[in-house]
This record gives C-alpha cells, sequence and structure tokens, in this order.
C-alpha cells in the first residue's frame, strides 16, 4: 500500500470528521506505522513487567479516537498531537490504577536472593513523569507541549513547531531546557523518596 501525502491524511481526518466511516478505515493503516513507533518509544521509558505493550497501547488509543469523531483535524500534524496526548493519558491512568491496587500495587514479590542486584536509580514511572509535566506546565506550558509532542507523539521538530505554530530553531530551544528541567525534577523526586 502506497503511503499518503499530509494533505491526504489531513482530507481524510475531515471526511472522518464528517462521518464518513471509511475513511477512518483508509486512515488506520497509515498512521499505524508511525502511531506504533511513538508507542515503543512511550514504553521504553516503563518499568520492567509493564502489562501494556505498545500494539496495547495503540488499540487502546483507536478506541478512544473513535469516539472523537467530532474533532476538526487541523492536519496530520495535529492528528498526531492529539494522539500523543491520548497515549499520555492511557498510560498515566494505567500507572494510576496499578497503583491503587492494595499491597504493593499489584507489584510482584520476589526473592533478594533471587535479584542479581538492587539498583539505587530506578528508572521514572510514568506518573513522576506526568507529574513534572504537570509542574513544568504551570511553569511553561510549551516547553511541557514540546516533550509530550516530541516523547509521547514521536513528532520530529518540524511537526512540532506546525502544531504549536512557532519555529524549528524554538522547537530545539524547549526540547533541550525541558528536558534539563524534567531531569532536575526527576533526580529531586528520586532524592527525597518519590
Amino acid at each position: 500500500m502506497a503511503e499518503l501525502a499530509g494533505h491526504e491524511i489531513t482530507e481524510l481526518l475531515q471526511a472522518w470528521r464528517r462521518g464518513d466511516e471509511h475513511a477512518l478505515e483508509k486512515l488506520t493503516p497509515q498512521v499505524y506505522r508511525e502511531l506504533h513507533r511513538a508507542a515503543k518509544t512511550c514504553m521504553r521509558a516503563e518499568r520492567d513487567g509493564h502489562t501494556l505493550q505498545p500494539t496495547a497501547l495503540i488499540n487502546e488509543l483507536y478506541l478512544r479516537l473513535t469516539d472523537m469523531q467530532g474533532v476538526d483535524w487541523q492536519n496530520r500534524a495535529h492528528f498526531f498531537a492529539l494522539c500523543a496526548r491520548q497515549m499520555r493519558r492511557i498510560l498515566t491512568d494505567q500507572a494510576r490504577a496499578r497503583q491503587s491496587h492494595k499491597r504493593g500495587g499489584g507489584v510482584q514479590p520476589i526473592s533478594l536472593d533471587a535479584t542479581p542486584y538492587v539498583s539505587v536509580q530506578a528508572p521514572p514511572d510514568v506518573l513522576a513523569v506526568d507529574g513534572a509535566l504537570h509542574a513544568l506546565a504551570k511553569v511553561d506550558q510549551r516547553k511541557s507541549q514540546v516533550v509530550e509532542l516530541r516523547f509521547f507523539g514521536g513528532l520530529s521538530v518540524e511537526e512540532t513547531a506546525e502544531v504549536l505554530q512557532v519555529s524549528p530553531d524554538t522547537v530545539v530551544r524547549d526540547w533541550k531546557l525541558a528536558k534539563a528541567w524534567l531531569l532536575r525534577e526527576l533526580s529531586h523526586e528520586a532524592l527525597d523518596g518519590g
């Protein structure tokens, strides 16, 4: 199947919004590979043993998208930006559900004898990242959006610039500053015991 150009994807999105159910069927294979790549990127940051796999994340995303038929899609980048936000919400919702379970939030008990080593610094969990992004949004909304679009949505610098209506240089600068800010915030949280 030949890939569609950006404007053709925008046309399918707009047809879907108008109620053309076949448009979503045509759109799905066109955007799946890119969404799967973004989902894999999101999942790389998850802790070992995470129950949601990239394909399941995409399936959950599609379920949410089918409920969003009335969105006024501006273009391909707008679609991927909204998908990035939804993937972040799915991962955050899943992490909250996992954490809310009694007796350790569903953590699998392991014997210390079976563990070859204990890491002092665990990777940040999705709730910590989500909290840090909310804190960043209070300080600088655009930088928070850049992280969401680039990390969760897998958008390029140019696509992010298009969505946010800023220059690519601004996106690069915001991306660098936001990463440094988040690293500092997540390091503080790790030192404070989460």
